[in-house]
């Protein structure tokens, strides 16, 4: 097929759950006048294949029968909606996906970083002090130096052409005491997040401290925002002001145009390690695409499900 439009999991994933950003961001709505009319199918050689209507229903756990078909009506602010007042002068929180590869204390690929550069420059641009928070790989049990942030930091001077100091930790006295001391444009990264096992708890008191000195939030970690930790959702709760960054509103732009009004036939390509996380996802496009293409690690819970031999492949077994 020549025309099948196809975006990876983390894309359906925002889209599926919403982004829960205190007063800028609802989760998807499914307000009768906000439906779009029902459009049937357009005939595609995968029609044959595709379970529809009670047949896709029987197939479903029943904990997923109630659950609606994806929509894009998302009610949500950009950081270009904020006015020069609104930044200014403000101690600006922003949360980039800065989880690069490294071999030792170098990177190999700086994509993610790059991409987190023209939402930071803008906050500087507006006199804001702005503070980079992310995560980085999958620390065990508190810091690993080897899991420290201190490459991004570099690299992030290298790109917006000004220092960018390194802190020590992502929450504490001294953390709020350099955000205090900062001026207007200065540049702060804040150790990695995930140096706290709070953080992918979603732990409200660890949100609270890491929100503690700032004014505004910013979601602009795209890989990340289906993910309900602190530093992305816990933190909406104690800031008024909290807006999606450029890279987050493009895709969310992009990605309402081609779920909504699709060119068929329409394929979703779903990756990932747990289908635990993604289940939600895959039965909400399951009403939206003529096919679903199942990669990554998860795609083994599946063939075991199916009965077949795995051997020690990542696998699910309650789901």
């Amino acid at each position: 097929f020549t025309s099948a439009a196809m975006f990876v999991l983390r894309t359906a994933a925002v889209l599926a759950t919403g982004l829960a950003c205190a007063d800028a961001f609802s989760a998807p709505t499914m307000a009768p006048s906000l439906r779009p009319a029902t459009k049937s199918i357009a005939t595609s050689s995968f029609a044959p294949q595709l379970r529809t209507g009670a047949a896709a229903a029987a197939m479903r756990p029943a904990r997923l029968q109630q659950m609606q078909p994806l929509q894009m009506a998302v009610a949500k602010k950009s950081v270009s909606d904020l006015s020069d007042a609104e930044l200014k002068g403000k101690n600006v929180l922003i949360r980039c996906d800065l989880n690069v590869p490294l071999d030792g204390k170098t990177i190999t690929d700086d994509t993610r970083i790059r991409a987190s550069v023209a939402t930071i420059k803008h906050l500087v641009s507006k006199g804001a002090r702005v503070a980079v928070t992310s995560h980085l790989g999958r620390p065990k049990s508190g810091p690993e130096d080897k899991f420290s942030l201190g490459p991004a930091a570099v690299r992030l001077t290298e790109l917006l052409g000004q220092e960018v100091k390194m802190q020590k930790d992502c929450i504490g006295d001294e953390v709020a005491a350099n955000v205090k001391a900062m001026k207007d444009g200065d540049v702060i990264l804040l150790e990695n997040s995930r140096f706290y096992k709070e953080e992918e708890k979603n732990d409200s008191d660890f949100a609270k401290k890491m929100a503690a000195p700032f004014d505004v939030f910013v979601n602009d970690a795209f890989g990340t925002a289906h993910r309900a930790h602190a530093s992305t959702q816990g933190v909406t709760a104690f800031l008024k002001t909290s807006v999606a960054g450029f890279l987050l509103q493009k895709e969310l732009d992009y990605l309402g145009g081609a779920v909504d009004e699709p060119k068929r036939p329409f394929a979703a390509i779903v990756g990932g390690s747990k289908v635990s996380s993604k289940i939600g996802v895959i039965d909400s496009l399951m009403g939206k695409c003529d096919k679903i293409i199942i990669g990554g690690g998860m795609v083994f819970t599946f063939l075991k499900a199916r009965g077949l031999n795995v051997g020690a492949s990542l696998v699910e077994e309650d789901k």
